[in-house]
């Protein structure tokens, strides 16, 4: 099993925070990463934060890139506010300048000011998705891309800086309704699975993913990247007491977005975070952690995010809780072990 970071606790950040002192944190918080043995660090995109503030993908990618390692480097992105050409040269430099260590994960997203801001028409979000995957992907791998979209048009046009990765970098699609996850699978395109939901929904969700893959065709079994809020201490008391109050800010914020109603069923982010927490987020001492973690190993996930530092969080004590889970829970998922 694979084991990645998330950069939100950094990334993303009150609003009277200096991003100038956090930035510096964060180079700290991905050098500590890196030399714990993570695979990967993953982020995400947003516009109009309120009542945060957040550094945007690219840039912090590029300015990352010397500073770790051999880690890949992954960025979820509103997929219907891009355009393909420029994604493609984009994300083709990026990944030349990291030596073939980036990839993406294409999201529909959900909040109706950045539709507004950039002009799109929600009922539009999953054909422009679309669009964007297919064309993407011939942009990359073919010579000559012929393509009509609702807002770009191609004739017979080449992106001549390739990506370094063959035949392109990853991509992801990160979905929470079930139709989503379906289409995905139909796409022939990982599922990257979102750190809201529930377990018993995600293995819901799978095993749809399995269902729709095989009827559409496509050879072997596939595996599932996940993110989860995941905070790691001696006791279970001790995580709970340590990362509580920052995972309450950050699901407040998620409930006044509306991210809770982008789920499947009739959830809701308007209760006791102990009750929220249950059965969704991943908060204890080593074994309580590895025990949740092998339950989603037995249901195909081969690669973890860990959302292990929230906005506001002290960088000391995001790092104490990374590196327990570096040295007691993570060695215990890797070849030739057993979880």
């Amino acid at each position: 099993m694979y084991f990645g970071v998330n950069l939100l606790g950094l990334a993303q950040q009150p609003r009277d925070q200096d991003m100038q002192e956090r930035f510096a944190e964060l180079v700290e918080w991905v050098h500590a990463v890196r030399d714990a043995g993570f695979d990967h660090f993953t982020m995400g995109q947003h516009y109009l934060t309120a009542p945060f503030q957040q550094f945007q993908p690219v840039p912090l990618l590029a300015r990352l890139i010397p500073e770790t390692g051999s880690m890949h480097m992954f960025s979820t992105l509103v997929a219907p506010l891009q355009k393909p050409v420029e994604l493609a040269e984009t994300w083709a430099s990026l990944d030349v300048l990291s030596g073939g260590r980036v990839g993406m994960c294409l999201a529909l997203g959900y909040r109706d000011e950045e539709y507004a801001a950039f002009g799109i028409d929600q009922k539009t979000r999953v054909r422009r998705q679309r669009e964007l995957v297919e064309t993407l992907i011939a942009l990359w791998t073919q010579d000559e891309v012929t393509a009509e979209g609702l807002d770009f048009s191609l004739d017979r046009q080449t992106v001549t800086l390739r990506p370094v990765q063959r035949p392109h970098p990853p991509i992801w699609i990160a979905a929470n309704a079930d139709a989503a996850v379906q289409r995905a699978a139909r796409w022939g395109l990982k599922w990257n699975i979102n750190p809201h939901a529930t377990h018993e929904t995600v293995a819901r969700q799978v095993q749809l993913y399995r269902d729709a893959w095989h009827e559409a065709g496509h050879a072997g079994e596939p595996t599932f990247p996940i993110s989860r809020e995941v905070f790691c201490a001696e006791t279970r008391e001790e995580a709970v007491r340590l990362a509580f109050p920052y995972l309450g800010q950050k699901y407040a914020a998620y409930g006044s977005w509306g991210q809770d109603k982008a789920l499947p069923g009739n959830e809701s982010f308007q209760i006791p975070l102990e009750e929220l927490a249950g059965d969704r987020f991943i908060i204890g001492d080593p074994d309580d952690v590895a025990r949740e973690i092998g339950r989603y190993q037995e249901i195909g996930i081969d690669r973890v995010h860990l959302r292990t530092n929230w906005p506001g969080m002290p960088l000391n004590t995001a790092l104490t809780g990374m590196r327990l889970f570096a040295s007691e829970v993570a060695p215990r998922f890797r070849p030739g072990t057993e979880a």
